[in-house]
Parts: C-alpha cells; sequence; structure tokens
C-alpha cells in the first residue's frame, strides 16, 4: 500500500521549509530560468515550495499532485501570497491531465523517487508530450541507488547510516523501520544519473544536464528540441474539441481539476 500524503502535510511543510530544501528550490529556480511568459507545471507540488517561488515571474503555474489535503494547503497559501495565477490538479506524475505542447516549462522537487523506475520513465515520456518544443525540464530528486556496487551510491548510504546512528536510540529505531521497508519493498526508489540520462535520451530530450550535490540528491535539466522544418511539415496539427483554456483569465479564483474526468481537463 502507497504513503497516505493526505496525513502528512505538516510533514511536508517543514521540510519545504527547511535550509536545505530552500537551498535546492533555489537552485532548481535558477536553473529553470523561469520568463513571464512561461506556462509551468510543477508535478508533485506537495505544499508549493516550487510553485511559490514561480508564480510571481511567470504567466500561469498548474501545481499537480496526488494528494487533496497538499493542494487544499497550497491553496491557501496562494490566497494569502494574492497569487490568481495558480491553479491546482488533482492527479498523479504518470499521466498529467494536459494537452499536448500545453506548458513551457515543467518542474519537480523530490517527487520521481517515489515511482518504480518503469513510472518513472513513463512520467517523463509524459512530460515530453506536454512540453512545447523548446520547452524544458527541471527536477531535483534523490540521485543514487540502494546498492552498494556504484561508488556514490556506497558513500550516501553509508552517510545516512551515520546521520541515524548519531539520533541515538530515535535513530537507530528510524535505521531499523527502513530497512524493514527496504525489505518489504515499500522504500523509495531513487535511481542514479546514468539512468537518468538515458531514460531523458530514450524519451527524446537534449540538452541534458546531471548536477551530483553533496548529500543525496541531484538536479536534472533537459529540453524538448525544436523540430526541424521537415519535421514540421512531416507533422500534421492535433484539433481537440470541446475545450478551454485551463488558465484563461487571472481574475477567476482557484479552481481544482480532477483529473479522473477527462471530459472536462482542458489545455494549459
Amino acid at each position: 500500500m502507497g504513503k497516505d500524503w493526505d496525513q502528512h502535510v505538516l510533514e511536508a511543510e517543514q521540510l519545504a521549509r527547511s535550509d536545505g530544501f530552500e537551498q535546492l528550490r533555489d537552485e532548481i529556480v535558477r536553473l529553470a530560468r523561469p520568463r513571464p511568459d512561461d506556462v509551468v507545471v510543477d508535478v508533485g507540488a506537495g505544499t508549493g515550495l516550487l510553485t511559490l517561488a514561480l508564480a510571481p515571474r511567470v504567466a500561469r503555474v498548474l501545481a499537480i499532485d496526488i494528494s487533496a489535503a497538499m493542494l487544499d494547503y497550497l491553496e491557501m497559501k496562494t490566497e494569502a501570497a494574492d497569487l490568481d495565477n495558480v491553479q491546482t490538479a488533482l492527479a498523479n506524475a504518470v499521466d498529467l491531465p494536459l494537452e499536448d505542447g500545453s506548458a513551457s516549462l515543467v518542474v519537480s522537487n523530490y517527487c520521481y523517487h517515489h515511482l518504480s523506475d518503469d513510472d518513472k520513465e513513463r512520467a517523463i515520456v509524459d512530460v515530453f508530450r506536454v512540453l512545447r518544443p523548446g520547452g524544458r525540464i527541471v527536477v531535483g530528486d534523490m540521485m543514487f541507488r540502494v546498492e552498494m556496487a556504484d561508488r556514490r551510491s556506497r558513500h550516501v548510504i553509508a552517510s545516512k547510516v551515520r546521520a541515524f546512528l548519531r539520533r541515538g536510540p530515535a535513530g537507530l529505531l528510524r535505521l531499523l523501520k527502513n530497512a524493514l521497508r527496504l525489505l518489504l519493498g515499500r522504500w523509495e526508489q531513487p535511481a542514479d544519473a546514468k539512468w537518468w540520462r538515458r531514460a531523458l535520451e530514450r524519451a527524446g530530450y537534449t540538452d541534458i544536464r546531471i548536477r551530483l550535490l553533496e548529500h543525496e540528491g541531484g538536479i536534472i535539466s533537459a529540453r524538448r528540441a525544436v523540430p526541424t522544418r521537415r519535421e514540421q511539415r512531416r507533422r500534421r496539427p492535433r484539433i481537440s474539441r470541446g475545450t478551454a483554456n485551463l488558465l484563461a483569465s487571472t481574475d477567476r479564483p482557484p479552481q481544482r481539476i480532477l483529473a479522473s474526468d477527462s471530459s472536462e481537463v482542458p489545455p494549459v
């Protein structure tokens, strides 16, 4: 059974306010190079760490999460910040409720390591579909394998074990719980930099850059290439029927989109 994120809103908010996550947020935003005309999708938005940082700098943000409680909290924060260009969508990272080519920037922070490798790959393929030609993706996440063959992975695992043991009995108990979750197949499933590069290449991304951080994490940036004239001539435009622009108006209140009702999920 997966984690019930509705029960972890305050925990997620406390983590988002930590120095480490705020620094990671700032680096993701820097690499994303937000522009005033950008239409942004925040995958696994949580309580809004990236959404709230990007919204004042771009045209629109669609914050996607599988937790209704997380999105409720995020909406309260956007209202308090007087941000009227943010909308939320209750959906998962693997099947984004958006039209093809509807976003210019997709960001995510510590979301994809909760997915299996197969689902991670499906997710980044779907991001590629959603991105316009020339669109960018910037992802911050765990970037190691739970194995001892890789030098970086050994270093990350050893540092985590030492950190738990320094906490005394409480840390030891937490370590044992994580070990049990790992044995039961219920722990996180991070991928290393090699996997990410290959998966992004298979999906069709270009300008792939991966920066490994001193701790467990890393940051990925890539781009959906602009097709050549020959490729453009080969393509026929796809026209959606009966849909309106999801973020067409800046004076409408935040709207929750339910991905389960595909007939009412318009393009960004």
